[in-house]
């Protein structure tokens, strides 16, 4: 079948690589995307069917003019995130597109639900995305809990798709292998959080590790990504609180040094309330690292379901992760969080 299919992308990490399995695996000419954000940051090749929104007024107008005829020409739409309040809009208005909408839940899209301030401007923007969520046709995500409350909050009735989505959520075993021997240092290393968000309620980890803070330990904040004001925030209290053990990490890795970064990581603490960096955890998880999730999350139940070792954070402790329990958590990660199977997921999904 020769579909056309529409990717509606806010800029974001994962973009681009993912443009980048999409032209490795499939036939990029039935694929458009329409990206907007910055440019600057995130670098996508030139392509006649690679749409990019640039900066200023008149700019942002005919960006989504485009996207309204690009909505006629289109049998799929892939909504990346459901951030964006004009896409909303657009699609409330036009709800004869909805069925027709692939819905790639991020977290943030979902979980404003929650989390956000409810004040009038909440109010207001959930009147819209109530109908179009409620009508969207698909949904996209490997986190069943996800599913569930995207149908509690908002009745959604889309066809739930199982898709890991994006090469952030899989793990490259050339990279990560089992080891029968894992490495250990003199100190404990701990990672606290995946960005400069406040999500990743940094004070609170840092207020559980302040005990121990005589301990052989050193603490480690990727900071790089998110808030530059709030990135150096958590940096300052870091230092005032621990001093030389503290570390923010504040500039880009590649991924190749990241995962050199996170091989010297003993623990590592995510204390987001909502579904969150599940990149940074699948890779942990196959690397033999010991990873503490709120288990009121649904990612530390949807991991858990699967059958890893993973470790509610409000029984923190300092154990580093035994070989028996290393070695299972790398084949839970390595069979379920493979590059082969998404590129199956999403050919379902480009297929159908």
């Amino acid at each position: 079948m020769n579909q056309k299919i529409l990717h509606i992308c806010g800029l974001d990490k994962f973009i681009p690589p993912f443009i980048n399995l999409i032209d490795e695996n499939f036939d990029l000419n039935k694929h458009h995307f329409w990206l907007n954000g910055n440019h600057d940051n995130f670098k996508v090749y030139q392509s006649t069917n690679i749409y990019k929104v640039k900066k200023g007024v008149a700019s942002k107008v005919k960006g989504y003019l485009k996207l309204l005829s690009l909505f006629k020409v289109s049998d799929k739409i892939i909504l990346h995130g459901l951030l964006d309040p004009r896409i909303v809009i657009i699609l409330f208005f036009m709800p004869w597109q909805l069925y027709k909408c692939h819905w790639a839940i991020w977290g943030a899209d979902l979980y404003t639900y929650k989390l956000s301030k409810r004040n009038l401007k909440w109010r207001i923007k959930e009147f819209f995305r109530q109908r179009v969520i409620r009508e969207i046709g698909h949904i996209l995500t490997y986190i069943p809990g996800d599913v569930e409350l995207a149908r509690k909050w908002y009745g959604a009735k889309g066809i739930h798709h199982e898709c890991l989505m994006y090469q952030s959520n899989i793990i490259d075993q050339n990279i990560i292998l089992p080891s029968a021997k894992i490495d250990v240092y003199n100190d404990l290393n701990i990672l606290i959080g995946n960005s400069a968000d406040v999500s990743n309620n940094h004070i609170d980890s840092l207020k559980m590790l302040l005990p121990y803070k005589n301990h052989d330990i050193k603490i480690f904040a990727p900071l790089s990504y998110g808030d530059k004001i709030y990135a150096k925030m958590i940096s300052d209290k870091g230092r005032e609180w621990f001093g030389e053990k503290f570390t923010s990490i504040t500039t880009f890795m590649e991924y190749e040094d990241y995962i050199k970064f996170l091989k010297k990581i003993d623990i590592a603490i995510f204390n987001h309330k909502r579904q969150q960096a599940m990149g940074n955890i699948i890779s942990l998880l196959g690397l033999g690292k010991k990873v503490f999730l709120r288990n009121s999350s649904s990612h530390y139940n949807y991991l858990k379901s699967l059958g890893c070792h993973l470790f509610d954070i409000s029984k923190l402790n300092f154990e580093r992760l035994d070989g028996e329990q290393a070695k299972c958590n790398f084949e839970i990660v390595a069979n379920h969080f493979s590059k082969k199977k998404l590129v199956e997921q999403l050919s379902c999904i480009f297929e159908d």
